[in-house]
């Protein structure tokens, strides 16, 4: 319990920020943190209307307060972060005893985050530094105590300035307030709370606070409020001290200075090639609220220019460019439209917080000029908004090529104003009756190309066309279909101008030798260069191939080209499996881009029916793939082999993952908030592995982890491994790295972890143990199971029951979709959560490690993570 003594009466009968404390608090330890009371005759009218009126408002859910005196009291909060669960409890006047006098209301109402910034006029009024920081320390206590998930900052005193003449009780304080700013940041770690330290970047060389920011020495200019935004940014949601960049850039050196949004009035181009991209820019700018003119001269005032340079990198140079933020300017340099373009994507993300853009200089250039991204729209129809959604995401993430395959047994997706029967209703075995007109095809060209994105049209032939039989009567590889084929091709070719064309060609069986060549040969003919899946149909030299299948072999020849698409399947990765398995992923086995293998495409192959065009990026874990897909092929690098996982506790691997991961986390914060992100942290998991324990094919056998499941198994575990989700054993084994080396039949394994939590709460869990593929034809799990191998799950001793399936048993059906199997498009697992260390246990056993049809391979795997925001 804190004793105030001695509190003198009336002390807010003065103007605000000069009120009078003259007070020791003495503390006095308890094993219950209380406030002190106070009666309501020793504060000010004014105090007692704010705290009135505060009190009187509706809960906001989640709210972060702002809680000060007169300097927090300047700002409106909500405004400047544009966000209505930022609250502003700053009273004008304020001491440490007044903050304690109405905390109760405010972390009675839970609060995600508290910042609090006061003590200024303590110290103005004699208070002393050791008093100031106790009332401190009880705050940050006493919030803990009564609100655990609220987050408590405590920002440092600011800095004053004497110069003005002004507030002589307070600019005397220089020292003071330098020793508790100190005394602060020493005991944050003690008393669980967050020390941010503003006194220096609000400090001038001499210490004082500087003339940019004040105008009277003590409070704050609109500029110092924008800097306090800044600076304090990444802690209002939860991000880090820089913006987190992706695909992060080839070189980049920060500085402590930064260049001001609000100060901007100018864009300046000099060089033609850029008028659309500065256009952009204007564009840009306004959507944030501040109106910016397009100049080709430079003026007095801070400005942004849009450079030219022939070269900029000896890699892809164009597609490079560079970035310098300096304090009264930012330049943006390319020697091309493209690379200014992803310029300005890189832009984007600096100006995070729409205020301050951080001093920095920057050099980038792709390690792959084939950065490309697929859909399948045959199999499932994509409406034009869903399919710019996602163009204008390659857009943001500098991926650029669209690879558009329309054409599937299911349907013919494209008009044919030659052949209108192709797209006929009748011809169609889902999404009956939808298809692209070609004025459809032509927009979606042209939205392609204003983000230098080259859109590359598919027609797969001669497999994967039974819409192309029963729509002419015609095999594709009978003559008759072949005359067919030529005159649809000759009208597409004519029609739509595009640089690549691709024929597909993969599982088929070659009929007739002469339909590829010749189809090959018209197409080039016309003018685009040639792409078809390998392994397929044969095709001449100069046609790209785009790998699927097969091994590192394919490429050892120097005279083809090749794009890389093997294991680089979104339809066949669980959502938490896909971001290590693209993250640690080696374009073609290569670090960088080479003279035969420019960069790879990212699939999406949703073989199966699906009920609402959304569940193809919520079952697939589409945009989380696209991001760190773009910084692999972006930035290069990755590692020898194919890995579905983390990896080992304290390795290289894992630490290079949580970096990218926080990164990733940030991104789906900022510009995924209105879009589907199945995608949640997971680095920071660890799991013992406990096994192998022969169970003889008896899956339901019991061993000692699931004997003594309420508690940490005696036995020491067998290796530990990082992740929300563990592939034991991948189901295209060898080929992909599971987590065991030498995985075993009719084994059980078991796996532990534990789960901290400040207070007693129920928990949204993601858990599964075989997330089904979007390809294969699997079944639904049995009722009361969660999988057809026994798997279980424990927390805290309490077996954790598996949901209650909706076509529980039922078997796999292409044509029937998939709705809640996968743990990222069914509801959470809610678990009961005890304060303090919640342990958790894991039983995967298996029989046999292959099944006897491809189509539904055993995937040996768990997921359990917690779902947060």
């Amino acid at each position: 319990m804190i004793i105030l003594r001695n509190l003198k009466k009336n002390i807010f009968q003065k103007k605000p920020a000069t009120f009078i404390l003259s007070s020791l608090f003495i503390c006095v330890v308890c094993a219950q943190t209380t406030l002190p009371t106070y009666p309501d005759n020793q504060f000010s009218t004014y105090y007692l209307q704010k705290k009135s009126f505060a009190e009187s408002l509706p809960l906001v859910n989640k709210a972060i307060v702002f809680v000060g005196n007169s300097i927090t009291d300047g700002a409106q909060w909500s405004e400047l972060f544009n966000d209505p669960k930022i609250l502003s409890r700053g009273f004008s006047g304020d001491v440490s005893a007044g903050v304690l006098n109405r905390l109760h209301d405010i972390v009675n109402r839970k609060p995600s985050k508290i910042f609090l910034l006061i003590g200024t006029n303590d110290l103005a009024t004699g208070i002393t530094t050791d008093s100031l920081l106790r009332n401190i320390l009880l705050m940050a206590d006493y919030t803990k105590q009564q609100s655990p998930l609220t987050q408590f900052y405590v920002l440092s005193i600011l800095p004053v300035n004497d110069t003005f003449g002004k507030f002589s009780g307070h600019t005397k304080n220089v020292e003071k307030i330098l020793e508790t700013n100190q005394k602060l940041k020493e005991n944050a770690s003690k008393h669980a709370y967050t020390f941010v330290d503003l006194h220096t970047s609000f400090a001038d060389k001499n210490g004082k606070l500087s003339t940019r920011f004040t105008n009277d020495g003590l409070h704050l200019s609109g500029d110092g409020y924008l800097l306090w935004k800044h600076k304090i940014y990444p802690h209002v949601y939860n991000q880090l001290p820089r913006p987190a960049l992706i695909p992060l850039p080839q070189k980049i050196q920060w500085t402590e200075k930064y260049f001001s949004l609000k100060d901007v009035k100018t864009i300046v181009n000099t060089h033609s090639i850029f008028q659309n991209e500065s256009a952009l820019l204007q564009n840009e700018f306004f959507n944030r609220g501040w109106k910016i003119n397009l100049s080709s001269k430079k003026d007095k005032n801070p400005f942004i220019e849009l450079k030219y340079e022939k070269t900029i990198s000896n890699e892809n140079n164009e597609e490079a460019y560079k970035i310098s933020v300096k304090e009264n300017s930012v330049t943006l340099t390319a020697s091309t439209a493209h690379g200014m373009y992803y310029a300005i994507q890189t832009l984007r993300q600096l100006m995070r917080d729409n205020v301050l853009i951080d001093g920095c200089e920057i050099i980038d250039w792709p390690a792959f000029s084939w950065r490309g991204y697929m859909v399948d729209v045959g199999r499932n129809f994509q409406s034009l908004p869903l399919l710019k959604q996602q163009i204008d995401v390659l857009g943001q993430y500098k991926l650029n090529i669209f690879h558009f395959h329309f054409t599937e047994d299911i349907a013919w997706r494209l008009e044919s104003k030659k052949y209108p029967e192709l797209t006929a209703p009748e011809h169609m075995l889902r999404n009956i009756g939808l298809f692209y007109s070609e004025a459809e095809l032509k927009e979606l060209i042209a939205y392609c190309k204003e983000r230098h994105i080259t859109l590359v049209p598919e027609i797969d032939m001669p497999g994967h066309s039974a819409a192309f039989k029963r729509a002419t009567g015609f095999d594709m590889q009978s003559d008759s279909g072949l005359i067919i084929v030529k005159e649809v091709l000759k009208e597409f070719l004519t029609t739509y101008d595009l640089p690549y064309f691709h024929v597909g060609g993969d599982e088929v069986k070659v009929t007739n030798h002469h339909f590829m060549p010749e189809v090959l040969k018209l197409v080039q003919g016309f003018g685009p260069k040639t792409i078809a899946w390998s392994p397929g149909a044969p095709v001449d030299d100069k046609t790209i191939r785009q790998l699927w299948l097969g091994d590192q072999g394919e490429t050892s020849r120097t005279d083809l080209r090749f794009i890389d698409s093997r294991h680089l399947y979104l339809n066949h990765m669980d959502p938490l499996e896909t971001v290590p398995t693209l993250f640690f992923r080696q374009i073609g086995n290569q670090t960088k881009e080479s003279i035969n293998i420019p960069g790879a495409i990212l699939c999406l192959w949703p073989d199966r029916r699906v009920e609402k065009e959304d569940d193809i990026l919520s079952m697939n874990g589409t945009y989380p793939g696209l991001v760190t897909f773009a910084e692999r092929t972006w930035h290069g690098g990755g590692m020898e082999g194919w890995v579905s996982g983390i990896g080992t506790a304290n390795s290289t691997r894992e630490k290079e993952f949580e970096e990218f991961e926080k990164r990733l986390l940030e991104q789906k914060q900022l510009y995924f908030y209105d879009k589907i992100f199945p995608y949640q942290k997971q680095s920071g998991i660890t799991w013992k592995l406990f096994g192998p324990f022969k169970n003889d094919g008896d899956l339901s056998k019991t061993f000692p982890p699931e004997n003594t499941k309420e508690k940490e198994p005696v036995i020491k575990p067998t290796l530990e491994v990082i992740g929300g989700t563990i592939i034991l054993r991948h189901w295209w084994a060898p080929l992909i790295e599971g987590a065991l080396k030498s995985p075993e039949k009719n084994t059980t394994w078991y796996a532990t972890t534990r789960i901290w939590s400040e207070e007693e709460r129920i928990g949204d869990f993601w858990i599964g143990f075989n997330d089904l593929s979007r390809s294969y034809t699997s079944a639904s799990p049995k009722k009361g199971t969660w999988d057809n191998r026994q798997s279980k799950v424990w927390v805290n001793g309490k077996e954790i029951a598996p949901p209650d399936w909706k076509r529980a048993g039922m078997e796999g059906n292409s044509e029937v979709p998939l709705i809640d199997e996968g743990y990222s498009y069914r509801p959470p697992t809610k678990i009961a959560l005890k304060k303090g260390w919640n342990q958790v246990i894991i039983k995967a056993p298996i029989g046999n490690l292959k099944t006897s049809d491809w189509r539904t391979p055993e995937k040996w795997m768990f997921t359990f993570v917690e779902v947060k925001g």
